[in-house]
């Protein structure tokens, strides 16, 4: 029997094999490599081979990812891991320590919001000044009587203008997803 000798951490992977092994969408692969994140190798003929220590940075993509981390963030901190070898436990630490304070954070954000929930659902009021959820610390009484959470009502023209400006500006999160990636190749 032959035995088959296991890919060393030096091998160069297709394209295929990456995503088969990651469960990420070669269109995914593309994106992050525009986005700076990961960086293949490119053949005499322009195919796509990648370093096995990609699979370790897409892994920690899709974790930040899942912790909404945006990709430029994701750039920003792979800017201090090595590009050329798997990162180490160490290197690992040190990304993990900037993440984590980030996820507390998170965490005792949607802790107060669960409690501030819980007792809007068992309150009952109907007073925007008692509101503890939509009108923290009466913030809206100091912006006088009326309508304040309506915007105002502009010209047509000055409307039009806004409305076209908001349409043209991508949002930053959207803009840092494959499937933004996905619709830019299908225009394209």
């Amino acid at each position: 029997m032959v035995e088959i000798p296991a890919p060393r951490p030096t091998d160069l992977l297709p394209i295929g094999e990456i995503v088969r092994r990651t469960g990420v969408a070669a269109s995914a692969l593309h994106f992050y490599e525009r986005k700076g994140l990961i960086h293949p190798e490119r053949t005499d003929g322009g195919t796509r081979m990648y370093p096995r220590h990609v699979e370790r940075r897409i892994a920690i993509i899709q974790v930040a990812k899942r912790l909404g981390i945006p990709l430029s963030e994701v750039a920003e901190q792979f800017e201090a891991l090595p590009a050329d070898r798997m990162p180490s436990l160490r290197d690992w630490n040190r990304l993990n320590e900037r993440w984590r304070a980030r996820l507390r954070a998170r965490q005792l954000e949607l802790e107060r919001l669960q409690q501030e929930m819980t007792q809007c659902i068992g309150c009952g009021c109907v007073s925007l000044g008692a509101c503890s959820v939509v009108n923290p610390g009466d913030a809206l009484g100091d912006e006088g009587h009326g309508a304040r959470r309506l915007l105002p009502i502009e010209d047509d023209a000055a409307a039009d203008d806004s409305a076209a400006t908001a349409a043209d500006t991508p949002a930053t999160t959207a803009a840092d997803t494959p499937a933004a990636a996905t619709a830019e190749e299908a225009v394209a």
